[in-house]
């Protein structure tokens, strides 16, 4: 009976940490991470604020939360692609998956972009710098030239930029994300064949 209700208490405690990242990362996005306090986020979650300190001390420690929750695929992705062969299929795969793994965090990864001065100063822009280095060098073939290299990074870039750039043309955004998938395709194969 106790486990269950500690289950049942573990569920809920996870819930409200979810309602507290979402509502946190719509309130930097709405307003920045600057000017956004933990008093506001408490307000909109209707808790008193020290319900929310119960479980984030800081506004650092809850956006570090909601980028290691929606990056977790990411790493994933990278430990994964470290076991693979450097194929071009392999590459492919890739790049799929970090397409998927962008699309799913799309609010922080523009809160992200949106915020990149602050970001640089947070933890989460370092951790992101690890994840982009890890995403490298599981993509680019150590013997490539620096074309190659450079073509195979443009790949990433190119899904961050479909994300972004692509949000206000007219359009589906499943096609808009399976256009910049294609081209992002493109530039990993022709790497892959000055390999």
């Amino acid at each position: 009976m106790d486990v269950t209700m500690d289950g049942t208490k573990q569920q809920r405690r996870g819930n409200t940490r979810q309602r507290i990242q979402d509502v946190a990362l719509e309130l930097f996005a709405e307003q920045g991470y600057e000017k956004t306090s933990l008093r506001e986020i408490a307000e909109s979650l209707d808790v008193t604020k020290a319900a929310l300190y119960y479980h984030f001390k800081t506004k650092e420690e809850i956006l570090v939360s909601i980028f290691e929750d929606l990056s977790r695929p990411i790493e994933d992705l990278i430990e994964w692609g470290r076991q693979q062969p450097h194929t071009l299929e392999t590459k492919q795969e890739i790049v799929r998956r970090y397409s998927e793994a962008l699309t799913g965090a799309t609010p922080l990864f523009r809160f992200m972009q949106e915020n990149q001065a602050t970001v640089r100063e947070l933890r989460i822009g370092e951790m992101f710098k690890e994840r982009m280095l890890g995403l490298r060098d599981i993509l680019v073939d150590p013997d490539a030239d620096l074309v190659d290299k450079v073509r195979c990074i443009s790949a990433l870039f190119t899904l961050h930029a479909g994300m972004f750039v692509l949000q206000d043309v007219e359009g589906d955004p499943e096609e808009k994300r399976r256009a910049t998938l294609e081209v992002a395709f493109d530039l990993v194969a022709q790497a892959h064949k000055g390999a």
